[in-house]
């Protein structure tokens, strides 16, 4: 059975969202406390998850919304197109997430969360789930490395069985370029694989580049996953080269 649930190569990066990208509002309480709101939309060759393919081999389209307070303290949505025929949790995917990230020490972050899966028009049954997370994050010189861990616990959509997913990810920009380098490995164990055990391996290595005077990030990754996958189904897992164009404002 698969269920999807986004990515971030690891589920923080959605979530984190609302700390990493530009602000497009700014706006300052009667307290002096101040509010960041910000914006993303991405065209994708395929929309991965822990390199499952949840748009058939087609194009998605994703977006979200995220504010941030200065206090650390974020609520976001996102949102991307599936293939209802492939999937079978309709046309979209809605998240909704709400969590704190902020820096614990020099060079340390951490963020902690928790986020809504939804399909809005997926056929009869339930599939809406939560999962928790949690990640720190680690920067030295033009590097960051996160290790985190996300937690679904046993819910009706997912017929009473839980689901733990662990990963690493790892970014390096290149000194005097907008390029950057990037690498992730991820270990699901539970239900939300596609496989006959439910425990699964995902991995991508890619880069992307930031174009100049533009909010515009073009990025490429090679990413899949090894699982035991159930002889003549739809290859869900089958690797692949997945190009993105996405904006922040």
């Amino acid at each position: 059975m698969l269920t999807s649930i986004r990515g971030l190569t690891a589920v923080s990066i959605a979530a984190c969202a609302a700390l990493s990208s530009v602000p497009a509002v700014a706006q300052d309480d009667e307290s002096g406390s101040s509010v960041e709101v910000s914006a993303n939309v991405a065209l994708t060759s395929e929309y991965r998850f822990r390199g499952v393919d949840l748009s058939g081999g087609e194009l998605a389209v994703q977006g979200g919304v995220d504010v941030a307070h200065e206090s650390g303290f974020y609520i976001g949505t996102w949102a991307s197109s599936l293939d209802e025929t492939t999937v079978g949790f309709g046309s979209t995917e809605l998240d909704i997430y709400g969590g704190w990230g902020g820096d614990v020490a020099e060079g340390v972050a951490i963020d902690v969360g928790v986020i809504q899966y939804i399909y809005p028009d997926a056929g009869p049954g339930d599939f809406d789930y939560t999962e928790f997370y949690g990640s720190v994050g680690f920067t030295f010189g033009p590097a960051e490395a996160t290790l985190g861990a996300a937690y679904a616990p046993k819910q009706d959509s997912l017929l009473g069985f839980d689901n733990t997913y662990v990963y690493a990810d790892l970014g390096i920009g290149v000194p005097d370029t907008p390029i950057s380098v990037t690498g992730h490995v991820g270990y699901t164990d539970g239900f939300l694989t596609f496989t006959n055990d439910g425990k699964a391996f995902d991995w991508s290595i890619g880069a992307e580049a930031s174009i100049p005077d533009t909010p515009l990030t073009l990025g490429v990754a090679y990413t899949g996953a090894e699982g035991d996958i159930p002889v003549g189904a739809y290859d869900f897992v089958d690797d692949a080269f997945v190009f993105t164009l996405s904006a922040s404002f």
